[in-house]
């Protein structure tokens, strides 16, 4: 019975493998270079304890819980646990687009450290995630380290991995994810504001901004957080700022704009990066990515959504530019605008960035993600909380992000 199922779980392992092999040719090929180490090789095996024999004794549902952890890669299943608890904890852009970045970094470079070792991959991204989850919600982290152990011991015991290779990935998976919280203590991204709303015509009217210092954090493929920095908005009372304000005025609302501008306020700043990791790793998952792939492209999706909201933020708190329905009290919104500065428009730096990258590494799928990553948007405008040099600021932002970390990523991103 219980040689049974171990052909069954290696037949489904290679059928995943062989299909994704098989598809990985269209696809931009991952850079062999980490983001947190220069050189796979730079994180150093333990020594190993010795070829012991392997004793299967999976059971049915053992088979069921190794599907489960295998579906996608070593990294698939982590992300969606990862979502879950910002969603759990109420993590909000841009803390939750960093939170990401550290978390996939760490992913992609300790299953990419163990491959270069030709040790378990599944291993190592569990003991990464662990980690991160772990120091990213410490009062959650016991149950992290037992989800992680339950995807490492499922595999010893189907016989899908060797106990050695078991614990080298553990090793790696938790040197990799000490560098990442390394960094993560180092990124300033818990300075606290000390600084007042500035008062006068044309500025932003409002208490307590959102993330006022988030603009000041260390970001991963920018220089610096005001290297694309957007010229000045125009003045408040400019030709151009008024034919702005008009065209929001006039703007002929329809039920399906409303009830888009609503979607994409609803998926804003507390679930923007949900959607766009649930696509990431949907698609990636259906167009049978390589795991290599896929935990790569979830690490630059992240971290181009952490660098835009990095230098988005930089520019709204540079400006302090005044939203529409302050400067004209008589336009009505669809909803009420975020607390925080109008120029230049989150969702064209997140979504935009976001978009940009899944349709470089999703070329069948192109089309349909510029035209989220546009609609997200273009939805601000129609719901009358941004001026459109908003969005175009915005989604210029967005754009050069995401070309610098597909750069950052990828030998190749077509």
């Amino acid at each position: 019975m219980r040689r049974s199922i171990r052909c069954c779980l290696l037949a489904a392992t290679a059928m995943l493998l062989a299909s994704t092999a098989q598809a990985s040719e269209r696809f931009p090929l991952p850079r062999t270079e980490g983001w947190l180490v220069k050189s796979y090789a730079e994180i150093e095996l333990p020594k190993a304890a010795g070829r012991a024999a392997v004793t299967v004794t999976a059971t049915a549902n053992d088979a069921a819980r190794l599907r489960w952890w295998s579906i996608g890669g070593p990294v698939h299943r982590w992300n969606e646990i990862m979502l879950d608890e910002i969603q759990e904890s109420f993590s909000v852009l841009p803390a939750a687009a960093r939170h990401l970045a550290l978390f996939h970094v760490a992913l992609d470079d300790a299953t990419a450290a163990a491959a270069h070792h030709k040790v378990s991959e599944y291993a190592a991204a569990a003991a990464a995630a662990a980690e991160m989850l772990g120091y990213l919600f410490p009062g959650r982290a016991a149950l992290f380290a037992a989800k992680a152990e339950e995807a490492m011991q499922v595999r010893l015991r189907a016989g899908t991995d060797h106990p050695d290779a078991v614990e080298a990935g553990r090793a790696i998976g938790r040197r990799v994810a000490a560098l990442a919280i390394a960094r993560g203590a180092a990124d300033r991204s818990d300075a606290k504001w000390s600084g007042t709303v500035p008062e006068g015509a044309g500025k932003w009217k409002g208490q307590n901004p959102i993330a006022p210092m988030a603009g000041t954090w260390q970001p991963w493929v920018l220089a610096h957080a005001s290297e694309l920095r957007p010229p000045a908005p125009p003045a408040f009372d400019s030709v151009e700022t008024k034919a702005a304000l008009a065209e929001l005025k006039a703007f002929a609302r329809t039920p399906k704009t409303n009830h888009r501008a609503t979607f994409w306020e609803v998926n804003g700043g507390a679930r923007a990066h949900l959607l766009w990791n649930e696509i990431a790793r949907t698609k990636l998952l259906e167009s049978g990515a390589a795991s290599a792939t896929a935990a790569r492209a979830l690490a630059a999706l992240n971290v181009a959504m952490s660098d835009a909201g990095i230098a988005c933020w930089e520019a709204k708190y540079h400006y302090w530019y005044i939203r529409p329905p302050q400067l004209d009290p008589e336009l009505k919104t669809v909803f009420p605008p975020p607390n925080h500065p109008s120029y230049p428009a989150a969702h064209g730096c997140f979504s935009t960035a976001a978009a940009t990258v899944l349709a470089a590494v999703l070329p069948l799928g192109r089309d349909r993600m510029l035209a989220l990553g546009k609609e997200a948007a273009e939805a601000r405008v129609w719901a009358g909380i941004h001026y459109r040099f908003d969005i175009d600021a915005g989604q210029e932002i967005g754009r050069k992000v995401a070309e610098k970390a597909l750069q950052r990523a990828f030998d190749r991103a077509e």
